[in-house]
């Protein structure tokens, strides 16, 4: 008894071992296959969205990059109305305190006001930075490419996601109707023990055993039906979708792939994972260029324009009446002044300060470097492992045929022996089991070599050595 329920267990638990880390609506007999699943997953997973939007993004910060080439330009215009009283002193400047001590020194406050303007247009263009324009546009340009790649490798894991998630669904279908057949033949065999033993042809603890052996097959059909629901809803989750009954592509249970890939080496550089990663170090590589050009002078080419207009003339040092408090006279320009020149600018201390940040940025790369050589390692163990299942999994596939129908034959000479009084209950139960367990193993056989080749698909980066074989 005890074994049986491990035996179930183990069952509903197998498909596990093959496993990575637009809505439909299906009317009856409406087929889900598998290209229309990954079609589906493909429109409504909101992780393959997202990561979309993290790429546009990149690439907006791309076109930001490149504009920040451009010279400053910058108009202003301003009007005010207020005194003009100058002071003798000392000032400090300080930041957010503007003071205003224009004007002519009176002995005395001077309330006068009148309105005044100015207008101004400043251009300021970096035109020599030793490459740091480059640089800014060439680690935003590695940004984007590792958003792109990692875009690349959501879309392959999804696929890959969805396809496991696909066959773990068959198998548990699969389970439970192996579960309906072993509660059918429960039940017949339960009617035919209470027959012998109404006539007085058996025990009646005969009875008993039978009454067990059909609660127990009840409560295995309970157990693989909540697991085909648990896989129904894993399935959908990967779809992207509500959760519903799907009706999926037999194909995968009852014939194998069309050719065995070759137990050859595989090239796994153009792994998706693996050049997700690649792009990671490169774009850290670009912005420890970028952070060292920092620490450069900067040369630029500068020009600004100006006017003013006033509402206080020209001697109203010496003639304080010299002044007007129209607004139009105030605001409109009467000296104006132009400058150009060329400077450079170069903070000193940032030479220290960037020689850290490089250090840390390149201390980032060796540990993303660190991260793919561990990945490339882990993906090449599982392509020898891959291997070796799709050679089990077709040894068990071969061997399962054999194994039922041993197992039927035993069954049904067990039966006709009990029901001709020639052997005990015990004897037809095990029988029982063994038919259930082979049954079981005969309808899994063929869906875990499509498992295992989905391993070595995934392990190997390239869907297609899948789904080629459908």
């Amino acid at each position: 008894m005890a074994n049986r329920k491990k035996y179930l267990q183990l069952c509903l638990t197998l498909v596990a071992l093959f496993q990575l880390s637009p809505g439909i609506a299906q009317t009856a007999g409406q087929t889900l296959t598998l290209p229309q699943a990954l079609q589906i997953a493909a429109a409504n997973y909101q992780l393959l969205q997202a990561k979309e939007n993290y790429a546009r993004a990149s690439a907006e910060a791309v076109q930001a990059a490149k504009k920040d080439a451009l010279p400053d330009v910058t108009v202003a215009a301003q009007n005010a109305y207020g005194t003009l009283n100058g002071m003798n002193g000392l000032s400090s400047g300080l930041v957010g305190i503007t003071a205003i001590t224009a004007g002519p020194v009176f002995p005395s406050q001077n309330g006068t006001t009148a309105f005044g303007a100015l207008y101004l247009s400043n251009i300021n263009w970096n035109i020599f930075s030793f490459g740091l324009q480059r640089a800014n546009v060439a680690a935003a340009r590695g940004q984007y490419d590792r958003d792109l790649a990692d875009l690349e490798q959501e879309k392959f894991q999804q696929q890959g996601r969805v396809a496991v998630a696909y066959l773990n669904l068959l198998t548990a279908q699969r389970l439970r109707l192996s579960m309906e057949n072993n509660l059918q033949r429960a039940s017949q065999l339960r009617d035919i023990i209470l027959r012998r033993t109404d006539n007085g042809l058996n025990p009646g603890v005969d009875s008993s055993i039978a009454n067990s052996e059909l609660s127990r097959a009840r409560l295995s059909l309970t157990d693989a039906i909540n697991y085909e629901q648990s896989q129904t809803n894993q399935l959908s989750v990967q779809l992207g979708i509500p959760p519903q009954p799907l009706g999926l592509d037999t194909s995968f249970v009852i014939r194998l792939p069309k050719t065995i890939p070759p137990q050859t080496p595989a090239n796994i550089s153009q792994h998706p994972i693996l050049q997700f990663m690649d792009r990671r170090v490169k774009a850290s590589d670009l912005t420890a260029a970028y952070l060292h050009k920092t620490s450069f002078p900067r040369f630029s080419l500068f020009g600004v324009g100006q006017e003013r207009g006033s509402g206080f003339g020209s001697n109203y040092a010496s003639n304080t009446s010299d002044y007007t408090t129209s607004y139009f006279k105030g605001i409109n320009p009467t000296t104006a002044n132009y400058l150009l020149g060329i400077g450079v600018t170069w903070n000193i201390t940032d030479l220290t300060k960037t020689r850290s940040r490089v250090r840390s940025q390149q201390y980032l790369s060796a540990a993303l470097k660190n991260e793919y050589h561990l990945e490339e390692n882990q993906l090449l163990n599982q392509l020898s492992l891959a291997d070796q299942q799709i050679g089990n999994a077709l040894t068990k596939y071969k061997e399962a045929p054999f194994q039922l129908k041993s197992a039927q034959d035993a069954y049904q000479q067990k039966t006709a022996l009990y029901e001709n009084g020639l052997t005990n209950i015990v004897d037809v139960a095990q029988t029982l089991y063994t038919l259930n367990r082979a049954e079981t193993d005969s309808d899994i056989s063929c869906n875990a070599v499509w498992q295992a080749l989905l391993y070595k698909a995934i392990t190997t980066g390239d869907m297609n050595l899948f789904l080629s074989q459908y």
